[in-house]
């Protein structure tokens, strides 16, 4: 595994070689985040696989390769976490559509939301709360989604949202807690 510095290097230095380079290394972190959110879904006719999810993210964040200021690995992996977040939405939302309203993509969020570890919500509520969430606290929201979707730790996160470790401690805490309230009610 390439060392976070390398991957940094490899963002920052933006021309073909380093692109080259920089599939094969953050490919297995890819899927192993894909797998990771991929756990904890119930639906056993799911048609996008962890692969799949990979390659249609990793093909949108080489889209806009170029117009990103690339910070770091943290933040390569918190961008990678929110097409991800955007990519299964969209899968949910279509196959919903196909069913007429039945079927919706269900995961677990065992790890992300302790409050709620031995339920499942649906994605597309789940995007619906963080949206309500991000409209209230949008640094929660991001914390949300870079410690969920992203699997990145609170330092990274910190990193990527350029503030203390405790202030991401204390405010995912907090984002939490709403989250828990919202798909309660939900």
């Amino acid at each position: 595994m390439a060392s976070h510095g390398e991957i940094t290097r490899l963002l920052q230095q933006r021309d073909e070689g380093s692109l080259e380079k920089l599939f094969p290394i953050v490919y297995d972190e890819l899927k192993l985040l894909a797998a990771q959110i991929f756990q904890g879904e119930f639906r056993k006719d799911h048609t996008l696989q962890p692969t799949a999810l990979v390659h249609e993210a990793y093909m949108r964040l080489m889209g806009d390769f170029d117009e990103i200021s690339w910070q770091s690995r943290a933040h390569f992996f918190g961008i990678a976490a929110r097409s991800m977040r955007q990519i299964l939405v969209s899968h949910a939302i279509a196959h919903k559509a196909e069913k007429r309203g039945g079927g919706q993509t269900v995961i677990a969020l065992d790890e992300a939301i302790s409050y709620l570890s031995t339920q499942s919500i649906e994605m597309v509520s789940l995007n619906e709360a963080l949206k309500r969430l991000e409209e209230l606290d949008r640094r929660q929201a991001e914390i949300v989604e870079l410690r969920f979707f992203g699997g990145l730790t609170v330092e990274e996160a910190a990193e990527v949202l350029n503030v203390s470790a405790s202030t991401v401690k204390r405010e995912w805490e907090m984002a939490r807690v709403w989250l828990y309230r919202q798909l309660r009610h939900d």
